[in-house]
């Protein structure tokens, strides 16, 4: 019996056989050999990697973020607007959207998921079909913290054609090692999450839940998380803002992938993948949200700190990318209470200007006459006209053409909003300078904090701030500071002076005789309260005769006026201009018994890891007496007790139980109108006007303070009484504890003073 024979295996078959086994081993040795060289950046071909411990604290620009005192988020200061949160931030639907999309088997892999780069291999590259990208997230992550793909890390190798991808992607399966080694799955998911852009400048998943739905992270629900997680494949064509139906399209994928993962059931997925994309979508800027004004003087001032401020390593701090905190005075509520204020009587304030302005034209010279070539004077000092003389030189025919060429433009009104128009440069100058602007700011009088700032009518159209920026002439809010030089240098406020014309002699100049706001004099014999509370011009312009102009300007610089003044007799009448800022300071020394605080908004700087920086603190100084403080407030309640008194049209609701203080002012063609109102826990002020002084009412009684001005403050004050939350309550202004020394009884100071007098005369009557 013959035996079968053994099969024997081809000589060409070993051979094969054996040349794949040393190709695979040569392959892979290198394989192995170019990582290597990859890693170190062998001869500088392929560019550098990160080292250890970039890896341990990555480099990312944060957005510092600006805080109220309430913990509010007023805004941002960045060039990528990012903002990062913790793993315990995020709302569990996101991370399962993330992982379900981005890389399900995130949870197995050391950084490096062989069967999806597989999967890739063959569908991509053999296949020719689209099977999607390999990376994990922990390349993903590698790739958006290093910036692995931008021309600052590449090598002399990396303009080869094919062979720059492949030491990009060897860069990344090495760096997502490290990442592993060196973090946990949940501090990988989390930095990939915070240094990802979802476009509509969102950068980082914070942003990006404000931007697209108003919410934080951790409130994200199911259909919402699926959209941010969509915008990853591309930010643009993805977008539910400017491309929905994508947006729809790419969101129910990644609902599906949720399924295919067993995070959602089909019947969830059913009933959400119907349901439409609810956005409330609003980009983060400077021209949008809460006190828009006030971050722009806040960022003037933390460039200049960020300057002088060095960090432990000699760098300056960056406030664009360095992700301070800062946090700042303004309550947020308040705020929103000042802005509502003015929006609600600036919108009423413009209608009835452009009732009385009818056909004519705003901007009257002081004959009341319309100032001619207004327009093309403003014109030549806007930025557009520098750059047309730039670009013609003296070619005015050029120049006035384009300056009167008509374009589409977007422009701010108060009935309908922005609206979309034709207009030229020489038609928008025109329509915006008919526009009154208004300043608002409340302070807490006893720590000098700043509560509310409102610099103008829209920050997006308007950006000069009337607060700090903006000084213009007070009128007779001016006069209290005369008042308090006369109670400091012994008057009580029932001193008593005629309503009578008064002439100021200067050397040199006509004498000074200032008639009163209604042209007549009563012929009345008053006290300063009720003069005061009056604007009686007369009595002021007399008591500025006996104290001198320079007594007068000591005083107002003491108390907290800042702007330069002028030792005139006109100074009584508030000619030298002033900002709205200083003069809440200042106002604030009478509420806070005399001690002057200097408005006060930075409380303090923390760094990115919340480590107090910086913290600030109030500048305090005596100014006046306590007496002399509650004196003022005695008299400035006279707008509100005294008949006639220039505050009597407040309303009752506001008064009632409640003493106040309060001081309009008017410019003399009421191109300026002023309000000055204090109780006893807040000092606000009030300027109402048009950019240019030229620009007002042709009625002085349409202009002045007490209708222009004061009803914001009248709103303000009613919207933060009626919030409980905020503390603020009704009450008397607290008296001093020592017995006043003058007295304000004014029926007991006649007597008193009736008394002296008569033993003047008897006195006298004996010496000769």
């Amino acid at each position: 019996m013959s035996k079968s024979a053994k099969p024997t295996t081809p000589l060409w078959a070993g051979k094969t056989i054996k040349y794949l086994w040393l190709a695979f081993v040569g392959g892979l040795i290198l394989f192995i050999l170019f990582v290597w060289m990859v890693s170190v950046n062998f001869l500088g071909l392929f560019g550098s990697l990160p080292d250890f411990k970039a890896l341990e604290n990555p480099d990312s620009e944060l957005a510092s973020e600006l805080y109220s005192a309430d913990g509010v988020l007023l805004g941002t200061y960045a060039r990528e607007n990012r903002s990062p949160v913790k793993y315990e931030e995020l709302s569990p639907n996101l991370v399962r959207a993330l992982i379900a999309t981005e890389d399900e088997r995130f949870e197995d892999h050391s950084g490096i998921d062989l069967q999806a780069m597989l999967r890739v291999f063959f569908k991509s590259i053999i296949l020719g079909e689209d099977a999607g990208g390999g990376s994990t997230l922990s390349q993903q992550t590698a790739k958006n913290l290093f910036k692995t793909r931008t021309e600052a890390s590449q090598g002399m190798l990396s303009n080869i054609p094919g062979l720059r991808m492949l030491i990009i992607k060897t860069k990344e399966w090495i760096v997502a090692t490290q990442l592993e080694k060196a973090y946990t799955k949940n501090e990988i998911l989390t930095l990939y999450l915070n240094t990802s852009e979802f476009g509509s400048n969102a950068y980082g998943i914070k942003t990006a839940a404000r931007t697209f739905f108003n919410k934080n992270p951790d409130q994200l629900e199911i259909q919402e998380s699926a959209v941010l997680v969509g915008l990853f494949k591309a930010p643009t064509y993805y977008s539910p803002v400017f491309n929905p139906e994508n947006s729809l399209r790419r969101r129910n994928t990644v609902l599906y992938q949720m399924v295919r993962n067993d995070f959602l059931t089909e019947a969830e997925y059913d009933s959400i993948s119907k349901m439409p994309i609810e956005l409330d979508y609003k980009v983060q800027n400077h021209n949008q949200g809460l006190a828009t004004y006030f971050r722009e003087v806040v960022k003037a001032d933390l460039l200049k700190w960020a300057k002088e401020n060095l960090k432990s390593d000699g760098s300056s701090y960056d406030l664009f990318g360095d992700g301070l905190k800062i946090y700042v005075t303004i309550d947020s509520r308040m705020q929103r209470y000042a802005e509502e204020a003015v929006s609600e009587h600036m919108s009423d304030l413009q209608k009835a200007f452009y009732k009385e302005m009818g056909t004519r034209e705003p901007w009257i010279d002081e004959n009341w006459q319309v100032i001619p070539n207004f327009i093309e004077d403003a014109v030549r000092r806007t930025e557009a006209y520098r750059l047309l003389k730039t670009r013609y030189g003296n070619d005015t025919d050029s120049i006035n053409l384009k300056l009167n060429e008509k374009k589409k433009m977007r422009v701010f009104s108060w009935e309908k909003g922005e609206i979309d128009t034709l207009m030229s440069t020489m038609d928008s100058l025109r329509y915006y300078k008919k526009f009154l602007q208004t300043g608002f700011v409340s302070m807490d009088p006893h720590t000098g904090h700043i509560k509310a700032w409102v610099g103008g009518i829209d920050h997006k159209y308007f950006k000069f701030d009337h607060v700090r920026q903006g000084k213009r002439q007070p009128g007779s809010t001016f006069k209290p500071f005369v008042y308090a030089a006369a109670i400091e240098n012994g008057y009580s406020p029932c001193y008593s002076v005629v309503d009578q014309p008064v002439e100021v002699y200067i050397p040199g100049q006509p004498a000074w005789s200032p008639s009163n706001a209604d042209g007549k004099f009563s012929y009345e014999k008053m006290t300063i309260r009720k003069a005061m509370a009056q604007s009686v011009n007369s009595v002021t312009a007399y008591m500025m005769k006996k104290l001198s102009p320079k007594i007068v300007v000591e005083t107002a610089k003491r108390i907290g006026v800042t702007s330069d003044l002028e030792e005139v007799p006109s100074l009584a009448l508030g000619v030298n201009d002033v900002s709205v800022f200083e003069m809440v300071g200042a106002f604030g020394t009478f509420v806070n018994k005399g001690e002057h605080t200097t408005p006060f908004y930075i409380d303090r700087i923390e760094d990115k890891n919340g480590n107090v920086i910086q913290q600030f603190t109030p500048k305090k100084r005596p100014a006046m007496t306590e007496e002399h403080a509650y004196l003022m407030l005695y008299m400035l309640r006279g707008g509100f007790e005294e008949e006639s008194g220039t505050s009597q049209g407040v309303p009752w609701t506001l008064r009632e139980g409640n003493e106040l203080g309060g001081k309009t002012g008017t410019t003399q063609n009421a191109s300026d109108g002023w309000y000055m109102g204090v109780s006893k826990d807040l000092v606000s002020g009030t300027w109402v006007g048009g950019d240019d002084r030229a620009i007002h009412f042709r009625s002085w009684t349409a202009g002045q303070g007490s209708r222009t001005a004061r009803p914001i403050w009248v709103k303000y004050m009613s919207k933060v009484y009626a919030d409980p939350s905020l503390g603020y309550t009704k009450g008397p202004f607290p008296r001093p504890e020592r017995p006043l020394s003058i007295e304000i009884d004014c029926d007991k100071y006649e007597q008193e003073s009736q008394r002296f007098a008569d033993f003047d005369y008897d006195s006298k009557k004996n010496d000769f």
